[in-house]
């Protein structure tokens, strides 16, 4: 009985968060800023949370698709964490999914061309490799970002395409 009152309790608080980072997504997205990073919110150690959205632009596929870009870096907890993500949304600012990435300095620096691009910032990693991912053909299941010698990770997405 405890469990279902507290969970009770707990879905508004849920459901709010979740309306609040859909409309500063769509804020981010109707401002247009390419490049430019909008932080909304401010975290402290109380529970207060902070959202980093960096408007990347649009990419129209070759199958006549339009998808818009955002790198969001929401940050929270007693411990400062982050989660990372690649966020996708249409052309109508509706989102479609993410590719969640396990660090801020594995984010996409730009998108020019259709072509998404990741440079490595990371003292580990190979100043020199920039991984290229193009998007003119849609959007991929899994793409690979190389950090040195052939090594990095895989990213999924995870949502409709």
């Amino acid at each position: 009985m405890r469990f279902s009152f507290a969970l009770v309790l707990l879905i508004p608080i849920f459901g709010i968060s979740q309306i609040n980072d859909q409309n500063i997504r769509i804020k981010a997205l109707k401002k247009g800023l390419i490049g430019k990073e909008l932080v909304f919110g401010k975290w402290n150690e109380k529970g207060k949370t902070e959202t980093h959205l960096t408007y990347l632009g649009t990419v129209k596929t070759n199958q006549g698709k339009t998808y818009k870009i955002l790198n969001s870096i929401w940050i929270w907890g007693l411990s400062h964490r982050a989660t990372n993500r690649i966020l996708i949304f249409n052309a109508n600012n509706q989102y479609l999914g993410n590719y969640y990435v396990t660090l801020n300095i594995d984010l996409p620096t730009k998108l020019k061309n259709r072509i998404l691009i990741f440079q490595n910032t990371d003292s580990n990693c190979s100043k020199n490799v920039a991984s290229k991912i193009s998007l003119k053909n849609g959007l991929p299941k899994e793409f690979f970002r190389e950090c040195k010698d052939g090594y990095g990770d895989i990213y999924a997405f995870d949502g409709i395409n």
